[in-house]
């Protein structure tokens, strides 16, 4: 029987995926507090590398963030030097955002950290079927961002 017939053999994927997703973050707030990041400026890290993007209201899209809301967190990490914001030479009005080597080095040591508490989660399950279900979320992922999964 398909979950088109009927099937109620599993909670819907929300009631999966919310709790969950509530878990992590909860698990991720004493690792951003250690380094003195809010869960929008770790975004904002996380989204940002080398090659600089062009517009806050780019970012902010692209963490689903409202773009006036960023402005103080963007504030605050050109502030701490781990993000510089530049006038575009073609474009005065438009921001060029991207990260600092100190930024990066921050954006790294919190992931690593992050990552690490993720792993004694995804320790309990066996090693293929995480590597399956890491595939599989990260193409669902991809899908609901209107993109093709890598």
């Amino acid at each position: 029987m398909n979950a088109a017939a009927g099937n109620t053999s599993r909670p819907d994927l929300a009631a999966m995926v919310v709790p969950l997703g509530r878990a992590l973050m909860a698990a991720e707030q004493p690792v951003l507090d250690a380094h003195g990041l809010t869960m929008w400026a770790y975004a904002v890290l996380s989204h940002l590398d080398e090659a600089p993007l062009r517009t806050q209201a780019a970012l902010a899209e692209a963490i689903h963030a409202d773009k006036t809301r960023i402005i103080p967190v963007l504030d605050d990490l050109e502030s701490r030097g781990l993000l510089t914001r530049r006038p575009d030479p073609q474009d005065r009005r438009v921001r060029l955002l991207s990260l600092t080597p100190e930024g990066r080095r921050l954006r790294d040591t919190v992931r690593a950290a992050v990552q690490e508490g993720e792993e004694r989660l995804l320790g309990q399950v066996p090693p293929a079927d995480r590597e399956a279900f890491l595939r599989t979320l990260r193409t669902l992922y991809e899908a609901s961002r209107g993109r093709p999964a890598r």
